[in-house]
């Protein structure tokens, strides 16, 4: 007689799969790691030094400056930054430019504004777009302490404030540049920030008018200083602001940098601030999350008051250590987002999300995702309270478009799917977001 499969038997059978599935998902993604390691430790201390030192040169790089001279003032600074990017193979350069007249306490005088744009275009069928950026323009106090903005001949080297971000900038996409992605990336040297985030305005309205799909947008704003002006030294973190709520696009973008970085640059503290930015203060994230996009912003750990928009603001008072530490990071989010899978769709096209209660005391959680399936290890499942400012659990949920978690409330916790890519690198997290509820309106006549 034969003897029969028993039940024991066919449960451990399931156990052993899928154990052996999640251990080769490990072993995928030690290798999309491995990968992002290889681009990191091509960041060059010589490049960054240069590039910094040379748009200290410029004197002021303020948004009203002197337009024609090679040597002094905006219009050089945007003419070296074209160059700069045009020496890199495989990137379409071009200048995103307006034309601004008098209006406010800002922009005092009619003048041009010019953005420069380097695209590197990704191999995806369908369109998604990451911006990387910082901001080329400066601003300094005048003799008296004070901001005078058509006092455009005042030294502004901006070392800090933000060549520090533009060298970044810079190196990023050239070590990038050479390397086959699924998205296009857009690294963009704004102008005008210093008179209201202009330029970041201007284009982040120009993406959402024409319907483009922006999934992250990454600001680089002051990376390079270590020590505040009272004496504090803080050079082994890096602060992370991102928009509230806590299942924000932007939030989720925050905590993907966390744990990028966590792989790849452990040594190097990725401090997430949930909130906007610092009190009173903005950068060139802001107008695209206004727009609706996902954005966040890197700024050094300690700021120095007394150099920030300053004569002062040079080389020599910031560390390029410090600035090659968040270029790691910010290069390996950005290539690790622009070679990962799209992120699965987990709302319906009406915006409910696709979370059910599977037997009624379940968490039944279903997805979308119209890329090709062979190019993708599987789907991730996530699981955290409410309360928890990061993801507790990971489930792996194979290629399919479902997850059932048994005898699991699905309105005490909040779920996220993310897509594996063969490559071992990871989309964004989906996260199931409650919707608002729509105030109800009925017909009525009060009765006195």
């Amino acid at each position: 007689m034969k003897k029969g499969f028993s039940f024991a038997a066919l449960i451990f059978l399931v156990a052993f799969i899928f154990s052996n599935f999640s251990l080769k998902a490990q072993e995928i993604e030690a290798s999309g790691y491995e990968f992002l390691k290889k681009a990191v430790a091509q960041i060059s201390a010589e490049n960054i030094t240069r590039m910094i030192k040379s748009l200290q040169d410029f004197k002021t790089r303020n948004l009203l400056s002197e337009q024609k001279s090679d040597t002094f003032g905006s219009g050089a600074a945007r003419r070296w930054l074209i160059k700069e990017f045009q020496k890199i193979s495989g990137l379409e350069v071009v200048q995103d430019s307006y034309f601004l007249p008098a209006q406010g306490q800002r922009i005092v005088r009619d003048t041009e504004l010019h953005n420069i744009v380097a695209i590197k275009k990704g191999k995806a069928a369908r369109e998604r777009i990451i911006i990387v950026n910082a901001h080329y323009d400066t601003i300094a106090v005048s003799r008296d302490g004070r901001f005078h903005y058509d006092d455009v001949n005042t030294e502004a080297p901006g070392a800090n404030d933000d060549a520090s971000g533009v060298a970044a900038l810079l190196e990023m996409a050239r070590i990038i540049a050479p390397l086959e992605t699924e998205a296009t990336i857009h690294f963009i040297a704004f102008s005008g920030e210093e008179q209201g985030l202009v330029g970041s305005t201007l284009y982040a309205r120009k993406m959402k008018e024409q319907g483009r799909k922006v999934e992250a947008v990454l600001t680089m704003d002051m990376i390079g200083n270590i020590k505040a002006g009272n004496g504090y030294i803080d050079s082994t973190r890096i602060r992370v602001f991102s928009d509230d709520p806590s299942d924000s696009p932007s939030r989720e973008l925050a905590r993907y940098v966390r744990r990028v970085a966590e792989q790849v640059v452990p040594s190097f503290e990725v401090s997430l601030i949930f909130r906007a930015d610092r009190f009173g203060r903005g950068g060139d994230h802001t107008p695209f999350v206004q727009e609706g996009f996902a954005g966040i912003r890197f700024t050094e750990a300690r700021e120095n008051y007394s150099i920030q928009h300053t004569t002062q603001d040079t080389i020599e008072n910031l560390s390029v250590n410090y600035v090659m530490d968040v270029t790691r990071v910010v290069l390996a989010s950005v290539l690790s987002l622009a070679c990962a899978p799209e992120a699965p769709a987990v709302a319906s096209e009406r915006g409910a999300p696709l979370l059910g209660r599977g037997r009624g005391y379940d968490a039944e959680l279903r997805w979308n995702w119209e890329g090709d399936r062979e190019k993708i290890a599987g789907f991730k499942v996530y699981v955290r309270d409410t309360k928890a400012p990061f993801w507790e659990r990971c489930y792996f949920a194979g290629r399919g478009d479902s997850f059932l978690l048994e005898n699991v409330s699905i309105d005490d916790l909040t779920f996220g799917v993310s897509a594996l890519g063969v490559n071992g690198l990871e989309s964004l997290v989906s996260t199931y977001r409650m919707p608002p509820r729509r105030r109800a309106e009925y017909n009525f006549r009060e009765i006195k």
